[in-house]
């Protein structure tokens, strides 16, 4: 084990993708049923296409229909960036593989984002675009943890994936004032027993 650990180099030869931060919410009504809501925010601070945010937001993840017959919508202030974000990578995360609202999701101009809560009881995302006003609340947050994703067993099998976690184990997700469906649900991630409703730092997928 410690000659494993000698071989390995303090820089990655691999090459970046992005990196930032990407909480999201997979939210069920009952344990064995289908995601009812679909929530991935993304905070870049490095792309290809620059920096930006994209809220991912899914009230009807199995609709291919967005606004007004279903609020299947992304938020952003770089769409070229959102686009390739949901392309190349949330179509690729479990919960989202097969969802037909992603292709009908309309993409709509950020107007606003916030952050707050103290990092140990919650932590809040504000988000207001055109037609859209999110306030994502995720509370009772477990210990830290640290990921790193082989390429074999991560969502697009072509990254590593490195990323400091948080489990949530409750949620209150607005968006128009009302209250988003369903709640988060137990789950097996990376080895240990883990919630659909995460926060994820430090998110940076690198291509070796």
């Amino acid at each position: 084990m410690m000659g494993a650990m000698t071989t390995r180099t303090p820089i990655h030869p691999g090459t970046v993708d992005w990196s930032g931060e990407n909480p999201g919410m997979y939210l069920k009504e009952a344990a064995d049923g289908p995601f009812v809501t679909l929530v991935s925010f993304f905070r870049v601070v490095l792309s290809p296409h620059g920096r930006g945010h994209a809220l991912v937001l899914l009230e009807a993840p199995l609709l291919d229909r967005s606004l007004p017959e279903a609020l299947n919508v992304c938020v952003t202030d770089n769409e070229p960036l959102a686009r390739w974000l949901v392309q190349e990578f949330v179509a690729h995360f479990g919960a989202f593989r097969g969802v037909t609202a992603l292709e009908a999701m309309a993409y709509r101009p950020l107007q606003g984002v916030a952050t707050s809560g103290d990092q140990r009881a919650s932590h809040v995302e504000w988000v207001k675009g055109d037609g859209v006003e999110a306030t994502l609340a995720w509370e009772g947050l477990g210990q830290p943890f640290m990921v790193e994703m082989p390429v074999d067993k991560s969502a697009t099998g072509r990254h590593e994936m490195f990323s400091l976690f948080v489990e949530s184990d409750r949620v209150n997700a607005r968006v128009n004032g009302r209250p988003l469906r369903g709640r988060p649900f137990p789950r097996d991630f990376a080895g240990r027993r883990s919630s659909t409703a995460f926060l994820a730092f430090s998110e940076t997928w690198v291509r070796p």
